[in-house]
């Protein structure tokens, strides 16, 4: 067994010890043993960072049906769920190999026809469509034998209503963007008249005209880059590339520079390789018309009900109620082809280097103007229902422990890859259950089955179902592991709680690589972090259905996947025909401003350090434990006596309920909602995820503002946050050693 002090190292590190590899948004840091880090520029999806198909792994399927990479990787992490629910196949020679049956009823086919099934149709979440795939999922649960059942909620959703982008320039004539997805030949998908129009979830309605500026990713770097070079963003319509951090984000930072008006796009350099490869149906990349629609909330869960759960007769704030945090000026995702006249009109200073883009253009310039936008949107903003859709077995030995297996199933249009591929495959996770129970088998704890809806808005249906069940998970979760886009291409990636860490390491070394067949996915997954452990990241952001269990309920949690960043995320390309065809540093650095010369000398990490030792003990102590009961042979659970199963399970709550320790119920500052000060979201990237958000943020607020006696103020909130982060590890240590002072 993996030595538990691994796992109180990995509270600190981002990833398992002796590798100090990690991700900042969509950037790649590698960080040195000081701390320091050295900064490898690595956009989302140029071919450095983006895996891309090689001999023959994802040849065309003319028989419909997925190629051997991309069904064998969604079969993989089914035998990766698997495992985590069987908890321990049985030894004796009498009994059924459980195992072998398992693997040996997966059926490629099944997996592929689920997935042509649920993406016949775009499916918004709110929509008669989606209710249609709840239908789908809950009949197939009850045809395998499994007792499901759906949760409705009725939520704050938005849908465009109207959209028009006028583009003016001195000496020219209007231009009017299309704001459409141009259907390619070859994909019947593309045609669909069901399509929703490209816009922004949760946008406000509004009118802007305004001179253009071009701000790279809209991350807050940008715009300091900007107001130092002279280019003032006040009262502009800002044009800006996904990429780096979350669209909501960029919109967000765009508002606080003054801007009126957003409009994002999706640049060839980072969505089409330079356009030196073609374009989608003819290879990968993201067609010239292609636009990637998306949320733009910065908060989780329905706006109108934070914190409790969107039942109909619930408390609803107003959409104009700060605590809503609604986005503040209207914002549009617009296609590179549409991009290219705005950038096109505008003059001023050239854009530094690292903010050039692939567009046909000789140099992109920052502006301001003199082209202009007059911009018009207006939203559809309605309270309407949402599906979970459930499915549980009971457990043999422990009924009242869950183990949560989700994934979402909403998409902003067909959603092959995000999220019905991880669909797919949780269906036949449900298929292969149900025989097994026809042959007798039952798990040794509860697994619970979920199907989420609505995630695409603001990770709504997985975060009122925890609000509502909070009590019961506090008490019962044992772990959420959760699929969003199964397989997007080649390579394995994996997020997780550090105690979950071993679970994915053993077991990858049982699954062979969907890639190569001659050796184990964790050889591959070694190789591919470049080191001699593998890279496992943490779950601080709000990237997935993950975070309220984790975030908001210290639920133990996983998030894995085949692929990295695709191209045709969340756009009309994201379908059936492109899956078949294609298929933390030391806390130091964290902390690294109060050993600067703007930290006053009074503030101490002390507490927060002599706290960690502490957790190390008490993880020496548990790993003393657990060798004991090993040697009474606590592995074969058909021999165990009941003693040892109750110390067994005692020590097993210890280490879920060392998760729920990390909670503080007034959360981090300005994002109360999440309250693990252990892991959470970066400030200004919700994709992001930090260790001790708490100090990290109030760090950037005390070292980003010249005011000494308003910094003194702000350090000593530093301070606080450094005991409240104290407070909480040694509430842990003390979980962990299981007695009471």
């Amino acid at each position: 067994m993996q030595k538990l002090s691994w796992w109180m190292q990995c509270l600190v590190l981002r990833t398992l010890p002796g590798s100090l590899l990690r991700r900042e948004g969509y950037r790649i840091i590698q960080v040195s043993g000081s701390g320091v880090d050295d900064r490898e520029e690595a956009m989302p999806l140029r071919p450095n960072s983006l895996p891309l198909p090689a001999g023959g792994t994802f040849k065309s399927c003319w028989s419909g049906n997925f190629c051997s990479a991309g069904t064998l990787a969604m079969t993989v992490i089914i035998v990766l769920l698997m495992h985590s629910c069987l908890d321990s196949w049985p030894a004796s020679s009498h009994k059924k190999n459980w195992q072998q049956i398992f693997v040996e009823s997966i059926d490629n086919n099944s997996i592929s026809n689920h997935l042509k099934q649920i993406t016949k149709e775009p499916h918004v979440a709110g929509t008669s469509e989606n209710f249609k795939t709840a239908d789908y999922v809950e009949s197939n649960f009850k045809t395998y034998g499994l007792n499901a059942h759906h949760k409705d909620y009725n939520v704050l959703l938005t849908y465009p209503l109207h959209r028009s982008v006028v583009l003016t320039q001195p000496n020219h004539e209007p231009i009017k963007l299309l704001l459409n997805e141009e259907a390619v030949a070859g994909d019947p998908y593309s045609n669909n008249s069901n399509i929703i129009p490209t816009f922004h979830a949760y946008a406000p309605s509004g009118n802007a005209s305004a001179e253009v500026i071009y701000a790279n990713y809209g991350a807050l770097e940008d715009f300091q880059k900007l107001a130092q070079l002279g280019v003032k963003v006040e009262g502009a319509i800002v044009i800006a590339k996904y990429g780096m951090i979350y669209r909501g984000d960029i919109v967000e930072n765009a508002a606080q520079a003054g801007a009126v008006a957003v409009v994002i796009y999706s640049d060839p350099l980072d969505y089409g390789n330079n356009g030196t490869e073609g374009y989608y149906p003819d290879s990968q990349w993201l067609p010239p018309s292609g636009v990637q629609r998306g949320s733009v909330f910065r908060g989780i869960g329905d706006p109108l009900t934070p914190g409790w759960a969107s039942e109909t007769d619930a408390e609803r704030l107003s959409v104009d109620d700060p605590s809503a945090q609604m986005p503040r000026i209207p914002s549009l995702p617009i296609s590179a082809e549409d991009a290219l006249p705005i950038l096109r009109s505008l003059e001023g200073p050239v854009a530094p280097s690292e903010w050039q883009g692939a567009l046909n253009l000789s140099e992109y310039k920052l502006g301001r103007g003199p082209g202009r936008l007059d911009i018009s949107y207006v939203a559809n903003q309605t309270v309407t229902s949402i599906r979970n859709v459930f499915a549980t077995i009971k457990g043999s030995k422990e009924p009242d422990r869950l183990v949560l297996l989700g994934n979402h199933r909403d998409a902003w249009t067909f959603g092959a890859v995000d999220p019905n591929s991880g669909t797919a495959a949780l269906l036949e996770l449900a298929r292969v259950i149900g025989k097994l129970m026809e042959e007798g088998w039952r798990p040794h704890r509860s697994i619970v089955l979920c199907s989420w809806d609505a995630e695409e808005y603001a990770l709504i249906g997985s975060t009122e179902w925890v609000e509502q069940n909070i009590d019961i998970l506090g008490a019962s979760a044992v772990a959420y592991l959760n699929v969003d886009f199964g397989v997007a291409g080649p390579g394995f990636n994996a997020a997780a709680s550090p105690q979950l860490d071993e679970l994915l390491i053993e077991i990858t070394k049982q699954v062979t690589d969907p890639d190569d067949v001659k050796q184990s996915l964790y050889t591959s997954w070694v190789a591919s972090s470049n080191k001699t452990t593998p890279t496992i990241d943490r779950l601080g952001g709000g990237g997935s259905d993950y975070a309220a269990f984790l975030q908001h309920a210290g639920v133990p949690s996983m998030d894995i996947s085949f692929g990295a960043d695709y191209s045709v995320y969340h756009s009309t390309f994201d379908n059936y025909n492109w899956m078949a065809k294609f298929g933390d540093p030391l806390f130091r650095r964290h902390v690294s401003g109060l050993s600067s010369s703007e930290a006053p000398k009074s503030i101490t990490v002390a507490p927060l350090f002599s706290a960690i030792k502490d957790l190390h003990l008490s993880t020496y102590q548990l790993t003393d434990e657990l060798n004991i009961l090993e040697q009474e042979g606590l592995e074969k659970l058909s021999e165990l006596s009941s003693d040892l199963l109750y110390s067994r399970r005692e020590l097993n709550d210890r280490l879920l309920r060392a998760e729920r320790a990390f909670l503080d119920s007034d959360g981090i500052p300005g994002a109360s909602w999440y309250k693990h000060l252990v892991y959470g979201p970066v400030p200004n990237d919700n994709y992001g995820s930090l260790s001790f958000p708490a100090i990290w943020g109030t760090i950037h607020e005390a070292t980003g503002n010249g005011n000494s006696a308003l910094n003194a103020t702000k350090w000593a909130a530093v301070q606080h946050e450094v005991y409240r982060s104290a407070r909480v590890t040694r509430r842990a240590s003390l979980v962990l050693r299981g007695k009471l002072t």
